[in-house]
């Protein structure tokens, strides 16, 4: 692993924000472009022979999840994830220097006190000097500092350019309890990350010789931490021409190889006026991977997901794909590649960010390109779909959001329906106006983008589209 010392820019502390003790701060949140997805067993040709009873038996349903339009708010609840971190426990479980540690305190901690610890740790994290990290908890329960070494220790695997917390003010406490500080860590991943992420966190702090020092976090306080890959097992870290896979989970070599052959897919169908590389994170446990999503995201039957971590100056946000450990590992080789190049579409055009874009589109889109390159007819993927329209139950319309809900009834029908509906307009009208009318669907309404590019009205496109899938599936 390179070392990272003379990268990070010295992090000095500068006058802290105001205080506003018992404040109500809307913090950054992680939106879920990845919402749902279809159960792994029934989309077709994308499990490994043992999921799908054998080489000739092709499963029926590819788990990939939806990108959701907007930025749907996740908090991602404290200590999932950081069980080991828990830095509030009753004295009586804990020894007599822990109890010390962890009995009430009274006071409000040091707005400028809080922010040289910090700053020293974020030297600490530059310089690689994981003494004088540790040594910024000294005072905290065991457990806390072991699960802090741990996190040190994931940090220096990483190819960081910056790393720092910050002290943003102080969250209201019981008259039994120290007050927490509200922190925001931003770091920035050197080569992947345009700007720095934006994570907020919170520690406890007391009074020991005169100085505030850190004596444990927020866990069991119902304040809300965000989750970062590096709070899991012990990192390991993959680079391609392409990606960057981070995750304590097996098989990070063979996502990072998937990910450099899917770029040249995706720009070959978007165009190559997006960065053309990706963050991959890949924890081991699947709650881990689901702290990661936030909301309280049900992870069993996704396979991997789209998401943008907030932005510490308010910007975009950085693209992060999060692969959910036990779907993913269901899936053979076609799965994996179709599902990533999917993930990675969605990365490439911004994930129809604009809140107009249809949602039939931006998943139809998505799977037109991470079935382009696969070899699979057009019945063997859309299976579900073939016997509706076999028995002459062809769908009246393309589906609406509602179709795409994880408790919808007709959830592969609905990404077939989506998937063929561009495919329709790729074979009649060109990739190239493929492209041109989701460019322009996210400028305008679907009638105007429809007449627009393809000359047609909804009424027409809608007909054209059902005997597009009598022609390709009965």
């Amino acid at each position: 692993m390179e070392d990272q010392r003379s990268g990070l820019p010295d992090e000095r502390p500068g006058p802290p924000p105001a205080e506003r003790p018992g404040a109500s701060e809307e913090r950054p949140s992680l939106p879920t472009n990845e919402r749902h997805g279809p159960p792994p067993d029934e989309r077709l040709g994308l499990l490994s022979d043992e999921e799908s009873g054998g080489p000739g038996g092709l499963p029926r349903r590819r788990a990939v999840a939806l990108i959701g339009l907007g930025a749907a708010a996740c908090a991602l609840v404290a200590g999932v994830g950081l069980a080991s971190t828990r830095g509030d426990a009753s004295p009586a479980d804990a020894s007599p220097s822990e109890a010390a540690a962890t009995a009430p305190v009274a006071g409000v901690p040091d707005a400028r006190a809080v922010e040289a610890v910090l700053a020293n740790r974020a030297t600490a994290v530059r310089e690689h000097d994981r003494a004088r990290f540790l040594a910024t908890v000294a005072s905290a329960p065991a457990a806390f500092q072991e699960a802090q070494a741990k996190v040190f220790d994931n940090l220096t695997k990483l190819p960081l350019e910056s790393w720092r917390e910050r002290y943003e003010g102080i969250e209201p406490a019981g008259p039994s309890r120290s007050p927490a500080v509200r922190v925001s860590l931003q770091y920035k991943l050197r080569g992947f990350d345009r700007g720095a992420v934006a994570r907020t966190r919170h520690l406890t702090f007391a009074p020991r010789s005169g100085a505030w020092v850190i004596v444990g976090d927020a866990a069991g306080r119902g304040l809300r931490d965000d989750v970062e890959i590096w709070d899991g097992g012990p990192l390991s870290v993959r680079r391609g021409r392409n990606g960057l896979v981070i995750g304590d989970a097996p098989g990070l070599d063979g996502i990072a190889r998937r990910l450099d052959a899917a770029v040249p897919v995706v720009t070959g169908v978007v165009g190559s006026d997006w960065p053309g590389r990706a963050v991959v994170l890949v924890p081991a446990d699947p709650a881990m991977a689901a702290a990661l999503v936030g909301d309280a995201q049900n992870l069993k039957e996704i396979a991997a997901l789209a998401t943008v971590a907030p932005s510490a100056s308010g910007g975009r946000g950085e693209d992060r794909i999060i692969v959910s450990p036990g779907t993913f590992g269901r899936l053979n080789d076609l799965g994996q590649n179709v599902v990533l190049t999917h993930e990675l579409t969605h990365v490439a055009t911004g994930g129809a960010r604009d809140g107009r874009t249809p949602l039939w589109l931006i998943e139809g889109f998505a799977d037109y390109v991470g079935y382009r390159k696969a070899k699979v007819s057009v019945r063997s993927a859309a299976r579900e779909l073939s016997r509706e329209i076999s028995a002459d139950r062809v769908p009246a319309a393309l589906p609406g959001r509602a179709a795409f809900e994880g408790t919808s009834p007709r959830l592969s029908q609905a990404y077939q329906e989506a998937w063929l509906a561009c495919r329709m307009i790729a074979d009649r009208y060109g990739e190239r106006e493929l492209v041109r009318f989701y460019r322009a669907a996210g400028r305008r309404s679907e009638t105007a983008a429809l007449r627009e590019v393809l000359g047609v009205t909804p009424a027409r496109f809608t007909a054209m589209w059902r005997d597009y899938l009598r022609e390709e599936l009965r």
